[in-house]
């Protein structure tokens, strides 16, 4: 039997369209978090240049990131906040863990050197619900014996956004005051102070804390790193002021239980010596079973090349890489996805 000469045309054809479509089916999409955008970019970067797929993040904020993925408008969200195991059974959503980092509290003091200011937990919950108005406050000065500080009132400065850098820093500030736990509340959005002033996203808290005189707000460690932000000491639950270090996060992250549903251990205001009190995971939200099977294999390939390829990048960036045995533990719940 004479094969046409444009049957082998035809089928290199249809096997070149078949790879296309595989290959734009590994291509995804995801938003959520700030905090975990400049990982997620670099891992993106890198993965593309390995396995030509791409991927795209859009640091929208925590509460976006629920909310296009339990839309569907996203193949996986990125949230600081993680979902109860109730959230994550009813919406059918797996959710895991990427890397770990930190909330700072971070200042604008004239004549303040970064890690001079020292504070405890229940003076920076006054001072972020708005009760201590002056940076010469005495009790700010008596933690601070021979700093000189300005009689300079205080401006708050918070996310404008529904934010999990906000869920975390507001649920540690309120273990530390009842009076900051009713007055301003916790989550992703509170009542912050009249005395504050709202930025989008950790850029725009730290743009606010730099520019304005008396400042004082909270974002995550990477960013203030990143920007050369002025670090607050914070006292940790042993009784020692600290500055947040990538082996301070570690250190509070140490024997942390993640084998619960969800993979999101509590990590805030742990007892070790050197722990740094606001520690906090990222955590990737992705349909168990989704409607289109290539972009669920994309997220879980690239989650899956990332921490396994991308821990050296992730410590670069200021972000603590999960320890290894939770990337198996993972990579075991990543299974779950189709």
């Amino acid at each position: 039997m004479r094969i046409h000469p444009s049957v082998p045309r035809l089928c290199a054809f249809a096997a070149a369209v078949f790879l296309s479509i595989v290959a734009r089916a590994a291509d995804i999409t995801g938003a959520g978090a700030t905090f975990p955008y400049a990982v997620y970019t670099k891992w993106a970067e890198a993965y593309k240049a390995v396995t030509k797929n791409q991927v795209n993040y859009q640091g929208i904020g925590s509460s976006g990131g629920v909310k296009q993925i339990k839309a569907k408008t996203v193949d996986f969200g990125g949230t600081d906040a993680p979902l109860s195991e109730a959230d994550l059974d009813a919406a059918g959503l797996v959710q895991f863990p990427t890397v770990m980092g930190g909330v700072t509290i971070v200042g604008n003091v004239p004549g303040v050197d970064s890690g001079k200011l020292k504070l405890d937990g229940p003076t920076a919950a006054d001072i972020f619900r708005g009760a201590i108005r002056k940076w010469n406050d005495p009790l700010i000065a008596a933690q601070n014996p021979g700093l000189k500080l300005p009689d300079l009132a205080i401006t708050v400065a918070f996310r404008s956004d529904g934010s999990g850098t906000t869920y975390v820093f507001s649920n540690y500030l309120a273990r530390q005051s009842a009076s900051f736990r009713n007055e301003v509340g916790t989550g992703n959005t509170v009542n912050w102070p009249a005395n504050g002033v709202g930025g989008k996203g950790n850029p725009g808290v730290a743009a606010n804390v730099q520019k304005i005189s008396g400042a004082i707000g909270y974002v995550d460690i990477a960013d203030a790193s990143k920007n050369n932000m002025r670090f607050v000491a914070l006292k940790n639950r042993a009784g020692n002021y600290i500055v947040p270090t990538q082996t301070a996060v570690e250190a509070a992250a140490a024997g942390a239980n993640f084998k619960v549903k969800g993979m999101a251990p509590d990590l805030l205001d742990q007892t070790g010596k050197d722990a740094w009190p606001i520690t906090s995971a990222t955590y990737v939200l992705v349909y168990g079973k989704g409607s289109d099977p290539g972009k669920q294999k994309g997220v879980v390939d690239f989650f899956a090349w990332a921490l396994n390829n991308g821990q050296t990048m992730a410590e670069e960036l200021g972000f603590v890489p999960l320890p290894a045995g939770v990337v198996r533990m993972v990579e075991t719940e990543m299974k779950a996805i189709r």
